[in-house]
């Protein structure tokens, strides 16, 4: 059977390609025909229209010229292992603008209701925001983001309420001078800690920058109640009665 071969012109035709574009990727060494005529005119083989295949797709993906010709000298394996990397770089590239794309929705329903709350609360909203940024990375963000599409509005509210009752009730046990290794000290230690599993979902790293961000959040977490250093530090002992 006779192999099918293609002269520039009608290889221009097929493949919307100028003649002059050929003509250039012959002159550089990128696309050299493999054979020519008695009167040098090109004639493109299959493995030259394999190779003009393998042009477009590195050229979309936005190599230069050099490093087309780089790769495809190097080899098939060398395409394929760099339009893999491409792949795992554009999935990436996806990913982050999902992400992005979820956060701008966040933005813009947060934004419709700012106008209506007052400035102070604004300024903390910014505050926090930028603390996550700072404490949690990507990663962790979208962790924590499943972890409340999972509980739902509700539930995370209803949390919110079950801290602030917890920090309000260690508190007052404090003030009543009662000892950290009671059973009513340990047994808020359990409601905390079961808090804590339910927003993390079990994430010792997602914890540790929790604890890490009460450490130092100073007055931006001060409603979360326990950045007070009494208050931390009457915490910190009742959780070690639980390691000893």
């Amino acid at each position: 059977m006779e192999a099918i071969t293609f002269k520039v012109g009608d290889l221009s035709k097929r493949t919307g390609l100028s003649i002059r574009t050929l003509h250039y990727y012959d002159e550089i060494g990128l696309l050299s025909p493999s054979h020519r005529t008695e009167s040098g005119y090109r004639v493109y083989a299959k493995q030259d229209i394999i190779r003009l295949q393998q042009i477009i797709t590195l050229k979309q993906i936005g190599f230069s010229l050099e490093d087309m010709r780089s790769c495809l000298d190097n080899g098939d394996r060398a395409f394929a292992e760099m339009v893999q990397l491409h792949v795992a770089k554009v999935r990436k590239q996806i990913e982050l603008s999902q992400q992005l794309l979820e956060r701008l929705e966040s933005v813009e329903q947060t934004a419709a209701k700012l106008d209506a709350v007052p400035v102070e609360e604004v300024l903390q909203i910014i505050q926090v925001m930028d603390m996550l940024e700072n404490y949690y990375s990507p990663e962790q963000l979208e962790t924590l983001k499943q972890r409340q599409e999972l509980l739902g509005e509700e539930r995370m509210q209803q949390a919110q309420v079950d801290w602030e009752d917890l920090i309000a009730q260690v508190q007052a046990e404090m003030e009543k001078g009662t000892d950290p290794a009671s059973e009513v000290v340990q047994a808020l230690v359990h409601r905390r800690q079961a808090l804590i599993q339910e927003f993390t979902g079990g994430d010792p790293e997602i914890e540790a920058a929790l604890n890490q961000m009460y450490e130092e959040g100073g007055e931006t977490v001060s409603h979360w109640g326990e950045n007070d250093a009494a208050l931390a530090s009457y915490m910190e002992r009742a959780l070690q009665c639980q390691v000893s």
